[in-house]
């Protein structure tokens, strides 16, 4: 197992033992589990993230593919994008999205807004510019 991959599933265990909270880099900070399917092998996936709430809708959130500073988009991303849905662990409920990319002036908005919450947001921003602009979606449930 990849270090990845055994940094993400001890966050999982952890979140799905304390109703949707964790310790460590997470510790106060809205997390969530989004569950996908590849792409091309049709294999659940599901990774642990930082979400910023919409400010009015309960039933949407706005996940960011920061991929920790990267010069490429991570694998989640395009998975959610291609199927066009998902499901999504927040706190002790599980409950079915689908995903929008938001896009300019929206965009935007919600992205300064996480990196103003989550300063760390904002060096993954520092470290692209000029080589990607980080995805935002909106998850929204069905």
């Amino acid at each position: 197992m990849s270090e990845t991959a055994n940094w993400n599933a001890k966050t999982i265990a952890e979140f799905r033992a304390n109703e949707g909270r964790v310790g460590g880099v997470f510790e106060g900070a809205p997390l969530v589990l989004v569950h996908h399917r590849g792409r091309r092998s049709g294999r659940e996936y599901v990774n642990p993230m930082m979400y910023l709430p919409h400010d009015t809708e309960p039933d949407i959130i706005y996940v960011f593919a920061s991929k920790g500073g990267a010069p490429t988009n991570p694998d989640w991303y395009r998975n959610l994008t291609a199927i066009g849905a998902g499901s999504i662990e927040r706190g002790t409920e599980t409950y079915q999205v689908t995903v929008r990319e938001l896009t300019g002036a929206e965009r935007d908005r919600v992205y300064a807004e996480q990196a103003r919450r989550y300063h760390g947001f904002a060096d993954y921003a520092r470290q692209t510019a000029g080589v990607r602009t980080i995805p935002v979606l909106e998850l929204r449930r069905t």
